[in-house]
């Protein structure tokens, strides 16, 4: 059978707010459609403030209540949101259900066993450790009940496998070097006074006060370096998360206040405007993201492409795909390492061929490329996939 090159395609996500798995799937919806395939985004918006940013494809806002008693409350109250918002709508039309989380997974799962749609694609980006067994069934669940499974790194493929018994097929991230791009402008300036961007240097890190993210030992680390850049400023955005990381904002905030700085020197910003994200990368000096735990790290590839160099993790998947000419490796549980790569990364030297390596990287990055990928694995799919098969050849007949 000669599959249609037109595909109608379901990608679902968990949140509005702009984390990694978030701004993948927006990202690769709109690669797709602009390849000439019918996208369609949903995301959980309980609150009504839509997403992000304006997407280049058609976007479906599930709606649902904004009270729950804790995070695994709210996880099935996420789940129940879906599968409520995909009884208005019908889902056998679309030719590929592709959730990017589990929360979206698990309604999926539940569609497949009620025999709606044939079947669905889950790519898992990492796996986190639960406490709540409500959540590790649900994690667990959404990527064994797929039939078909993505991953953005090696090491979380391998994982999976070696772990799990799962195969996954390894599809690419991407970056928009139209966006980021290592200009300076009025834009930048703005932006300074408005928030308080005082710092020289100015180190910035990515993805809020959270244990994967090792801001503790960001904060550790930078009170070492303070002792050589005295004027130096912590600015910390983004954060919004499903998960509640509490009582470690709790214990981050008890060692700034006991570090006793002057006021501004550590800014937490929550999360920042969507169209400022490109201008806050060109004001820092350097990227610091010393992560614990990551699926990929696209800020990584946004930090580059904007001409800053980044201090990172000697783990996997950044060794993947990064190597000593495009970053500052640090070890991400040792401070005074972390403090050692921000002032190699400072230094003018390394800098210049940090950026200049770091372009390199992200020339191999395409989310056109990483679309054609999804399309070829798609078809695939869907030529194993007798059901859905027929239904497509009728469907675009």
């Amino acid at each position: 059978m000669q599959l249609s090159s037109h595909l109608r395609i379901a990608m679902l996500t968990h949140s509005v707010n702009p984390r990694g798995g978030v701004v993948h799937a927006l990202q690769l919806a709109e690669s797709l459609q602009a390849l000439g395939h019918e996208t369609t985004l949903f995301a959980p918006d309980a609150r009504g403030r839509g997403l992000f940013r304006r997407a280049a494809c058609t976007f479906h806002a599930v709606p649902g209540p904004v009270y729950c008693a804790d995070v695994a409350d709210m996880v099935r109250q996420r789940i129940d949101d879906y599968l409520h918002c995909f009884e208005q709508i019908d889902m056998a039309r679309f030719d590929i259900c592709h959730a990017q989380d589990s929360i979206s997974a698990n309604a999926l799962a539940t569609l497949t066993e009620r025999g709606v749609i044939d079947g669905y694609v889950r790519t898992v980006h990492h796996l986190d450790q639960f406490d709540d067994v409500r959540l590790h069934d649900w994690q667990e669940r959404g990527y064994r009940a797929a039939d078909l499974v993505l991953c953005v790194s090696r090491t979380w493929q391998d994982i999976l496998q070696r772990e799990h018994g799962i195969r996954a097929e390894l599809v690419a991230n991407g970056v928009d070097m139209a966006r980021y791009a290592p200009r300076q402008g009025l834009h930048e300036q703005t932006l300074r006074q408005s928030l308080g961007l005082v710092g020289a240097p100015l180190l910035l890190a990515v993805g809020g006060v959270e244990p994967r993210k090792n801001t503790l030992g960001i904060l550790q680390a930078f009170l070492r370096l303070r002792r050589v850049y005295p004027q130096a400023q912590l600015v910390i955005a983004g954060g919004a998360s499903v998960l509640d990381h509490a009582g470690y904002q709790r214990a981050f905030q008890g060692e700034l206040e006991a570090a006793s700085l002057p006021a501004g020197v550590v800014r937490i910003l929550g999360e920042v405007g969507d169209a400022d994200m490109p201008a806050l990368f060109r004001c820092a000096d350097a990227l610091v993201f010393p992560s614990l735990k990551e699926g990929f790290g696209l800020v990584v590839l946004e930090a580059m492409a904007s001409g800053v160099p980044v201090v990172v993790s000697r783990i996997a998947p950044f060794t993947e795909y990064l190597d000593g000419d495009c970053c500052a490796w640090v070890d991400p549980n040792d401070p005074a390492a972390i403090a050692a790569g921000i002032a190699h990364a400072l230094d003018p030297a390394a800098r210049m061929a940090m950026v200049e390596a770091g372009a390199d990287v992200c020339a191999r990055f395409s989310w056109a490329r990483s679309a054609s990928r999804h399309v070829a694995l798609y078809e695939n799919f869907i030529s194993r996939c007798p059901v859905a098969a027929s239904f497509q050849e009728e469907h675009h007949a």
